[in-house]
């Protein structure tokens, strides 16, 4: 396994510093080494394709080489700046991209189901792309080669080249600089207020990571079949999917979100406020970190989203930090036309021994359009 430091010198080594990306636990170790700083510049983006064109500033104002580090899955995302922004036949922009392999078939583990199809096509999508690669060997004598080489072929071809990240590449890191909150509610504490005190009859579409887990396991806890629609992957794209539903039915739909999905695609704000359903009631339990991903930091400590959301035409924004507000706000909101927007303040990190869904995704979106038909 590759010392975190080790790391760090050989990227220095080839001038590479600078760093921008989306977090993925694959690699959770590097992102904490990167977090504390060592002498390297990181910009946590919200979305993969702010990434790419964050990287491609770099290099037009230094001439340098930036690395992109995402989950396999915002490879998927990536294509269009990849293609029309840092391609050769277009401006020309070598990058260096850092993959994690969610989903490789050779983990005999395996992964969730929504890593399996990508863990399955990445390596022939970059070939598709025709972005050279190549798997970060295990050790710090051959990763050095393969970075030495890959910044050569960017540079020779000025053009993107990848560097994908297998599971347990790298030793351990604790950050040191680690941010804490102390807010009187976890995220699961939320959950369960809320399922608490809304009616029942509402339709719930929860965000990627440990929100629809913890939903899931409280559903489970109430003695109830979970028919709730959780968004295991398509990260960011829970208010679309509520949204889409909103628009065609009547019954009440709450968005179980998090900070770290709404900036990946904040553009849905705009769309929500502008349709107007007045059935849809829009919840961010927000804890200023990627808390699927290992913790690292988003931005969310520096935006306002009540203010967004009221510019966006919600119908109205309020930021919640404890538990009987919570309680008073839910009380109001089932009686109040949406859509409008609830921040709840959570800490950061979740239960060790939280689980995941015990059925499979088709399972669960039968369950939920089952629910719709009753």
């Amino acid at each position: 396994m590759i010392n975190c430091n080790d790391l760090s010198k050989v990227f220095k080594k080839n001038d590479l510093t600078f760093f921008t990306g989306v977090p993925d636990s694959t690699f959770k170790d590097w992102m904490e080494f990167l977090a504390d700083g060592n002498g390297l510049k990181n910009v946590i983006a919200c979305n993969e394709c702010e990434a790419a064109a964050i990287s491609a500033g770099y290099h037009l104002v230094t001439g340098k080489i930036g690395v992109v580090y995402m989950q396999n899955s915002g490879l998927g995302k990536i294509v269009n700046p990849a293609t029309s922004l840092l391609d050769k036949e277009v401006y020309s922009i070598p990058t260096i991209f850092m993959i994690g392999w969610r989903g490789e078939p050779n983990d005999l583990k395996g992964d969730e189901p929504q890593h399996k199809k990508m863990g399955r096509v990445m390596v022939p999508l970059l070939d598709v792309l025709e972005i050279p690669y190549g798997i970060m060997p295990d050790n710090i004598g051959d990763a050095e080669k393969l970075i030495f080489e890959m910044k050569n072929r960017a540079e020779n071809n000025q053009s993107p080249v990848a560097l994908v990240i297998k599971k347990k590449t790298f030793e351990e890191y604790v950050a040191q600089n680690k941010i804490e909150t102390n807010y009187e509610m976890s995220r699961e504490d939320a959950i369960k207020i809320v399922v608490d005190n809304i009616n029942g009859n509402e339709a719930i579409v929860s965000t990627t990571g440990k929100t629809s887990r913890e939903l899931f396991e409280y559903r489970v806890a109430r003695g109830e079949k979970p028919r709730d629609f959780y968004t295991v992957g398509s990260m960011g794209c829970s208010s679309a999917i509520a949204l889409g539903i909103a628009l065609h039915d009547d019954k009440p739909v709450y968005v179980f979100d998090g900070d770290g999905a709404v900036l990946m695609q904040m553009g849905t704000l705009g769309t929500i406020g502008a349709y107007k359903p007045g059935n849809l009631q829009h919840i961010i339990f927000d804890n200023g970190s990627h808390d699927s991903t290992g913790g690292q930091p988003t931005v969310s400590t520096y935006v306002n989203f009540e203010q967004i959301a009221l510019a966006c035409g919600y119908n109205s924004a309020q930021t919640i930090y404890t538990k009987q507000e919570l309680k008073d706000s839910i009380k109001i909101l089932k009686e109040r036309m949406g859509p409008n927007l609830l921040i709840v303040k959570v800490n950061k990190g979740a239960r060790k021994n939280l689980g995941r869904p015990t059925t499979m995704p088709v399972e669960n979106k039968e369950a939920f359009m089952e629910f719709f038909k009753k």
